[in-house]
């Protein structure tokens, strides 16, 4: 049967409002649950997507959300470890454990199950072990999964180049924690288009696919890039393990966590695939995209909106 109505778990964040504005594209009926409507204000004026207030984490109210509902797509995801539903264990994997339970119990055969790079087991850090064990409940779960593991993802909203760029424009020296750690950014809307594809082709089903993009950074380097790109360009301060440490101890002590001392395990593990982009899809670059909402405070962007207002 061909699938037209789609529930999005995380379908109000940073990822799944892409997805859900390219499903809507495509004249899927989606669903999305949030327990704040006010994330999802973006999504409600789509006349295809359906924004229910609901906390997915309730497992009757998960079952109510997906009945009638052909094909499930989970982006839920946190990046700092926390307790209650925000930390690893909740969000990661008894989250997986429960969207699992409520697909069969709705009938929804198709799964798409959002992971990360590097996910396993036994990688190095807490948040890839909680995608590791998160991927194993869905491939052993008998449903029509596929699993997507993307390295870190860029887009206008972003919380990683923004946040970068953010820091360059206050501070004159960054000391950068990890400095060779390995990225291949991929767009936020090609990892979209990879989870819209997957939904009409069946021989996704049972696979998972890397999502990276073309090219391969060093954080360093990274940051650099940014700093040329706003207008900014700042030294960056390398800081070795020990350091890193430091810092990363310190950050965690902050109201709100730019970094903890488990992103740096992370960061042990190069986030760089060799996999060909799934679907025919060309992935494209940072240097292409990115500077269309970073390079908005440059001498020459302020030139540029004065012409426009001077209509020249």
């Amino acid at each position: 049967m061909p699938i037209t109505t789609i529930t999005v778990l995380g379908g109000s964040g940073f990822v799944g409002r892409h997805v859900c504005q390219q499903l809507a594209a495509r004249g899927y009926r989606v669903r999305v649950p949030t327990r704040d409507r006010e994330r999802a204000k973006q999504l409600i004026l789509l006349p295809t997507i359906e924004v229910v207030r609901a906390d997915v984490h309730d497992p009757a109210a998960l079952a109510a959300v997906l009945r009638g509902c052909d094909a499930v797509i989970n982006l839920v995801g946190v990046l700092h470890d926390a307790r209650g539903p925000r930390g690893f264990a909740a969000a990661h994997v008894e989250l997986a454990r429960k969207v699992v339970a409520a697909c069969r119990g709705a009938g929804a055969r198709r799964l798409l199950q959002m992971s990360a790079l590097a996910a396993a087991p036994d990688a190095p850090s807490a948040y890839l072990r909680s995608k590791g064990e998160a991927e194993r409940i869905v491939r052993e779960s008998g449903l029509d999964w596929t699993i997507f593991r993307p390295s870190v993802i860029f887009g206008p909203e972003d919380r990683f180049l923004n946040l970068f760029a953010g820091l360059l424009r206050r501070l004159p020296v960054l000391a950068l924690a990890s400095p060779q750690a390995r990225f291949q950014p991929v767009y936020v809307g090609d990892v979209a288009a990879a989870f819209t594809h997957a939904l009409s082709d069946i021989t996704s089903i049972g696979r998972d696919y890397d999502l990276c993009g073309p090219r391969r950074y060093t954080l360093r380097e990274l940051v650099a890039w940014v700093g040329r790109t706003i207008g900014r360009p700042r030294s960056v301060i390398g800081l070795n393990r020990p350091l890193s440490y430091c810092q990363a101890f310190a950050m965690e002590l902050l109201p709100v966590k730019l970094m903890t001392r488990d992103n740096l395990r992370s960061m042990e593990v190069d986030s760089v695939s060799d996999s060909a982009f799934p679907f025919g899809i060309r992935p494209q670059s940072l240097e292409a995209l990115a500077p269309a909402w970073l390079a908005t405070d440059t001498p020459r962007a302020r030139y540029d909106r004065l012409r426009s207002r001077a209509g020249r």
